[in-house]
């Protein structure tokens, strides 16, 4: 039969605990909307004899049917088979629960296909093609896994991979969305000396929130950045509100050799890219990293970076296990699990500082440790209060304050427009903090260069195909 014009390509599917005619029936009841070309029979025998039902499946449900020994492999297979717009989903409890739904919805997304059943929709994200470069994302699976640390990392790698390539351009170019960024794209130039507090300070005090992504890349990476803003994000990453398909555009002008694209929270950039890094993080709950949505962004990801994989945050047990849940989902796919640690850009040695960041309280003793074993400072404070305003405030106001002779801060959050401004109040110099990744245990060290070379290495590989 001749599709309408307004069917929508479909595949359903179906169980054994409802009746193959009400099945049948309900299937013919959608013919208005759904040009339904095949079925995937999960499973379920409460109504159904199971030793026959493939002789007579074509009979009972009148389209051909394709039967399951696993869910996900049998719904690939059947998108690989028909070819559909859409999957529209007639199962449920017990074949199908919330946690099974949520993973064929991501493989049916994962592939470009939507999904939906009676009470929800759930559509791909819209990826169009703006980069005119090769280009690498970097995701995450929530905020403050390390993204924006991440994308700086994978920047600088990137740009010495690539050092060869680049011309009279900017080499490597940030493309980074924030819920704070500019409403029109802005370049800042990372390349022409650093940014220090001062210039920040300068940009707080006219009404912008100079702790953007796009700032802290520019100062911390030296790389050039183009700064975005988004408002919202959907369960699969979409922002409901984005301007950065123009500023990829902005970024195409400048002669870059490679674009990345950095989220924003579990927010995915809304274009599409050569390849994607995902950072995830062990303290979150295994659901949040391998199930529900998790599971879409993993599927879309070419590797993995498994952030706070320590004590106390999360045990080794958990990361063994984070690992072996996302290979199941996606077999082969490098996963390499690291802690963060502080860097300041300049010299402390012998100073008294003040150590702001947005880390966890529990990790405060350990990166303070790091902080004077590494660089021969001692720690008079160290806040985790950088998104706490009150927090911060409070902390600032500490007796230890007044011992203190540098101030040491991420750009994070409050970092300028309060912590930079007490520090200027005080006449103490403040100097920025990076987070170094560092591989942990499974990993080998090395390993996470060389996960980000061969995802730079892929990028330039499909982007010339």
């Amino acid at each position: 039969m001749r599709a309408l014009p307004h069917q929508l390509r479909s595949i359903a599917l179906i169980d054994g605990e409802h009746y193959p005619d009400v099945v049948a029936q309900a299937l013919q009841s959608l013919a208005d909307r759904f040009e339904i070309v095949g079925a995937v029979f999960l499973g379920g025998t409460e109504k159904i004899e199971s030793s026959d039902l493939e002789d007579q499946a074509l009979r009972l449900y009148g389209v051909p049917v394709q039967f399951a020994t696993h869910g996900p492999e049998a719904l690939q297979e059947a998108i690989r088979r028909w070819n559909p717009e859409c999957i529209v989903d007639l199962s449920d409890e017990p074949v199908l629960g919330y946690t099974q739904r949520f993973r064929l919805a991501s493989y049916a997304l994962a592939a470009g296909v939507a999904y939906l059943g009676s009470d929800f929709h759930f559509n791909p994200p819209k990826l169009e093609r703006v980069a005119q470069v090769p280009s690498l994302s970097v995701i995450g699976t929530a905020k403050r896994v390390g993204k924006t640390a991440l994308s700086g990392f994978t920047a600088r790698r990137a740009q010495a991979l690539l050092s060869g390539a680049v011309g009279a351009g900017p080499g490597v170019v940030v493309v980074a969305m924030g819920r704070g960024g500019p409403c029109v794209p802005e370049v800042v130039n990372g390349l022409v000396g650093r940014l220090g507090s001062k210039q920040l300070l300068r940009w707080s005090r006219q009404g912008r929130h100079a702790a953007s992504d796009h700032f802290e890349d520019a100062a911390l990476s030296r790389v050039t950045t183009v700064g975005c803003r988004r408002c919202g994000g959907g369960l699969a990453g979409q922002p409901f509100v984005s301007n950065v398909r123009s500023g990829v555009e902005t970024a195409n002008t400048l002669g870059p050799s490679m674009l990345i694209l950095e989220g924003s929270g579990a927010t995915i950039p809304p274009v599409a890219t050569d390849v994607r890094l995902c950072v995830a993080g062990a303290h979150q709950p295994i659901d949040y990293v391998a199930g529900h949505m998790g599971t879409y962004r993993l599927l879309v990801s070419d590797a993995v970076v498994l952030a706070m994989a320590e004590e106390p945050l999360a045990s080794r047990e958990k990361v063994d296990g984070l690992i072996e849940h996302i290979a199941q989902l996606k077999p082969g796919m490098p996963v390499v699990p690291v802690v963060f640690r502080p860097r300041p850009l300049d010299t402390v040695e012998g100073q008294e500082v003040a150590f702001f960041c947005t880390a966890p309280e529990v990790q405060l003793p350990v990166l303070a440790r790091h902080l004077e074993d590494q660089y021969g400072c001692r720690v008079r404070l160290a806040s985790g209060g950088l998104a706490d305003r009150t927090q911060l405030r409070a902390d600032l106001a500490r007796a230890e304050m007044d011992a203190v002779q540098v101030v040491l801060t991420e750009i994070k959050a409050a970092a300028i427009d309060v912590v930079a401004e007490e520090a200027e109040h005080r006449g103490l110099p403040v100097v920025f903090v990076d987070n170094d990744p560092v591989e942990v245990a499974p990993a080998c060290a090395g390993e996470l260069v060389a996960t980000i070379e061969g995802l730079v290495d892929l990028a330039l590989e499909r982007f010339r195909s």
